[in-house]
């Protein structure tokens, strides 16, 4: 795969945008009801926070709550279980994938296709000290703990090379085109813990191993996923769950097979005149009493949580966060 992608990635995010958004419009509406294919049956919804923004990203805090970034609001801030939230850092200019690795909270800035130079910083929760670790980067989007405490993190910017950036917190050493892909958004962890799941702007979710990222495998695609994908987590049965940007959705995505069906839709920003990709941003897994939900952050500026029917199991597959 070429490492510069320019005017062909530009068209790739044009032409994925606009196709999601044609066969959306496209369908009749006598069978709007069959687009999406539908699993939502039994799964409850509930309003954890609203009214906040334009939510981006989301992980937990290990204690019941989470850190959320505000994207056009420009901050990092703290929801407690009982959905009160704080701003912790504002002024930030379009913040992205946040992820916590004990007492730091890492988050990106400079989300976007063609925003200045965005960086990878992290915020002390004892001291409430900001470092910043990278700057110059091409559009950040998606972080990603690992195993080994490294980090990894997505670019969708079309000022240079897209897709997968390593970052090592313990020595700062830093892989800038780890994987190189068309623009890439969300990642998640495989249940393997052997690979990693990211999508890109293209409309497709792959597979890329940690020991290979050279060569990523396609796990689901047009016309398995007719979406914009955004954030996503897997668990350790192999299902995948996606936020897409189009519809307001989130989506189970059978990484064995790559059939997808949607467990809700309309979690998008309400306007006038609507303004695409305005819908779902991130999904996460939770500890929801002595079981599993969803957590699920969108540019309506609500957090939600989802709790599934019973047989669904949601264990994530990230076993030294399950706590």
């Amino acid at each position: 795969m070429a490492k510069r992608i320019g005017i062909r990635a530009c068209a790739a995010v044009l032409s994925a945008v606009a196709v999601t958004a044609g066969v959306t419009a496209a369908i009749p509406t006598a069978r709007a009801e069959t687009f999406p294919s539908r699993c939502s049956d039994g799964w409850e919804t509930t309003t954890v926070v609203e009214g906040v923004g334009n939510l981006e990203n989301l992980d937990s805090d290990g204690r019941g709550g989470f850190y959320v970034t505000g994207l056009m609001d420009g901050y990092l801030a703290h929801v407690d279980r009982a959905g009160r939230l704080e701003k912790l850092v504002t002024n930030l200019y379009r913040p992205a994938g946040v992820r916590v690795a004990g007492r730091y909270v890492y988050f990106l800035t400079g989300d976007g296709l063609s925003e200045p130079p965005g960086t990878l910083q992290r915020y002390d929760t004892e001291t409430g000290a900001v470092q910043v670790l990278l700057t110059g980067l091409n559009g950040p989007n998606g972080l990603l703990l690992l195993a080994d405490g490294s980090l990894l993190f997505t670019t969708i910017g079309l000022g240079g090379s897209n897709g997968i950036s390593r970052y090592w917190p313990a020595t700062s050493e830093y892989e800038r085109d780890w994987s190189v892909l068309p623009p890439a958004n969300g990642l998640a962890l495989a249940a393997d813990g052997e690979s990693v799941y990211v999508d890109t702007l293209t409309l497709q979710i792959l597979r890329v191993r940690l020991d290979d990222p050279a060569h990523p495998t396609t796990v689901s695609g047009i016309p398995d996923l007719v979406a914009l994908p955004d954030d996503m987590e897997a668990t350790k049965a192999g299902a995948l769950f996606v936020a897409d940007h189009i519809l307001g959705a989130v989506y189970r995505v059978d990484t064995a097979t790559g059939a997808t069906c949607a467990i809700i839709t309309g979690l998008i920003k309400p306007a006038p005149v609507r303004n695409p990709p305005d819908g779902a941003t991130s999904v996460r897994i939770d500890r929801d009493g002595d079981s599993w939900a969803l957590f699920v952050t969108s540019m309506d500026g609500t957090l939600r949580r989802l709790r599934p029917p019973t047989g669904i199991d949601l264990t994530p597959a990230t076993p030294w966060r399950a706590g």
